[in-house]
């Protein structure tokens, strides 16, 4: 059963795509092009997009998701709010990037390239991050996390549950006040 607030977010990404593709013509060059727009758009080409693409250009869903799946530049699984990317260009690799990839995978019970049920992390292998004198490197978000060992990941994903546990305890608190507030006027 989906959440409520999947469902209203998939109407509003159908209504969405449907009117980006009403500024593409129905030749089939611009396939790549609308893709691309829509993954710009949206973070991701979702299963609902590639059909809505093959009907705004009437081929079938499996052209759409045959070229889609050929180029390496398109997701297909929404991003989660913290981006785990983690190098396993050579020098990452050599210092055991694989290592690091595997541990964030088997603390978040995901594989990479996919997103949490909750949408609050999504893992990504990247060839090279360009700090390789780092090795072996994760990016989170936008911090460089050099020099990576398995033990640090877990630090990592608990500094995050710690900080979004944080803001649901103020978050109650202002909730409360502001309960409070109207009940005493």
């Amino acid at each position: 059963m989906s959440h409520p607030s999947i469902v209203s977010e998939e109407e509003e990404s159908r209504e969405e795509i449907i009117g980006l593709l009403q500024g593409f013509s129905k030749g089939r060059e611009n396939l790549i092009p609308i893709l691309q727009t829509i993954q710009k758009r949206h973070s991701y080409v979702s299963g609902l997009a590639m059909k809505l693409v093959a009907e705004h250009l009437e081929i079938s869903s499996s052209e759409v998701y045959g070229v889609a799946t050929f180029y390496n530049q398109f997701r297909f699984h929404p991003p989660g709010r913290h981006q785990i990317r983690i190098c396993l260009g050579t020098a990452c690799h050599v210092v055991g990037g694989d290592i690091i990839l595997e541990n964030f995978e088997r603390k978040l019970g995901i594989r990479e390239g996919q997103t949490t049920p909750d949408r609050e992390f999504s893992i990504e292998r990247v060839a090279c991050v360009g700090c390789c004198a780092l090795a072996p490197v994760a990016i989170v978000d936008e911090a460089t996390h050099g020099h990576m060992a398995p033990s640090r990941v877990e630090g990592i994903i608990l500094g995050f549950q710690i900080e979004k546990e944080r803001l649901e305890r103020e978050k109650q608190a202002e909730n409360s006040e502001e309960k409070e507030l109207g009940e005493n006027l």
